[in-house]
């Protein structure tokens, strides 16, 4: 690399807080290479409701872990840590720099600091846990969750069977909460070869952009985008079922709420994802954060995110 610029960046924040426009900026300009550190932009022909940067980008800028599963598989954190670890190697092999991006804290943070040392599987439980939710509804679990772990509850969509199942397994194996095990991460042993670039916006801002971001995915087409994926024949896994903007508009095409309810329940469950988010970053160390004005360009967000990698 010609200068001193850090090889490894990171910008994360909230959704629809501007990071992967930055992002693709900066590398651009520093002829780096995108890492997505997001659940859900893993999967294929999940284009519009995970707001996947245009073919038109990936053009300019080489992106990686996006589109590397199936809507009908599962995919982990586990095998993110594995699969980014090695696209991290491969762009540093050939002298490029990554510039990491996104707001799946989970991911995130597994990406810093490593994965959380936390009880193994339970079938037995498991299975139980599953039965029950298919016989009870995911809103009765979900429930239960609040009352054992409110600070798991609150980040967790009503929908995601895979994360409240597992919540409440732990609860059950260990009889504590599965938040106390995700603080055991010790973000004093982060790599230090990270500089972390966050970006804030007033609450109320980013709550606008959030509502314009789904009155966008939905002129983008997502109610046809969402048909198309479950006319597959391969039916969606639980994970992207779950994904916000999926599962509600999932809610609409099987004729149980009109379009105009779900783009709202859209909108509500997008800035509690949102609350979620500045819940998890608060706990990150080393974030160098830029305060973003109502007004201020991209090229002003740009040149002020250049001057923290000086």
């Amino acid at each position: 690399m010609a200068d001193s610029k850090p090889s490894m960046i990171l910008i994360l924040g909230v959704t629809a807080s501007g990071k992967g426009r930055l992002a693709f900026e900066l590398a651009r300009r520093l002829e780096g290479e995108i890492l997505s550190v997001d659940s859900m932009k893993v999967y294929r022909r999940m284009d519009i409701g995970t707001a996947k940067p245009s073919q038109e980008a990936r053009q300019v800028v080489r992106y990686h872990m996006i589109d590397v599963v199936e809507p009908s598989e599962s995919f982990s954190v586990g095998l993110f840590c594995q699969q980014a670890h090695a696209a991290i190697g491969d762009v540093r092999s050939r002298g490029k720099r990554v510039v990491a991006v996104g707001g799946t804290a989970l991911y995130i943070k597994a990406l810093l600091y490593g994965l959380f040392a936390g009880p193994g599987r339970d079938e037995k439980i498991r299975a139980e846990l599953q039965a029950r939710a298919e016989r009870e509804g995911l809103a009765k679990l979900h429930g239960e969750l609040a009352q054992a772990d409110p600070a798991t509850a609150d980040r967790v969509h009503r929908n995601d069977a895979k994360r409240i199942i597992r919540a409440l397994e732990v609860y059950q194996l260990t009889g504590q909460p599965i938040s106390s095990f995700q603080k055991q991460f010790d973000a004093a042993n982060a790599t230090d070869e990270w500089v972390i670039i966050g970006l804030r916006r007033e609450k109320a801002l980013e709550s606008r952009r959030i509502n314009a971001r789904v009155k966008k995915m939905i002129e983008q087409g997502l109610v046809d985008e969402v048909r198309s994926l479950l006319a597959e024949q391969r039916p969606l896994s639980q994970q992207a079922r779950s994904a916000i903007g999926y599962a509600e508009m999932i809610e609409h095409i099987e004729e149980r709420t009109s379009l105009d309810d779900v783009v709202e329940q859209i909108k509500k469950n997008t800035r509690r994802l949102a609350k979620g988010q500045r819940t998890w970053f608060r706990t990150f160390r080393n974030v160098n954060w830029i305060d973003i004005a109502a007004e201020e360009s991209v090229e002003s967000v740009l040149d002020r995110a250049e001057m923290l990698l000086a």
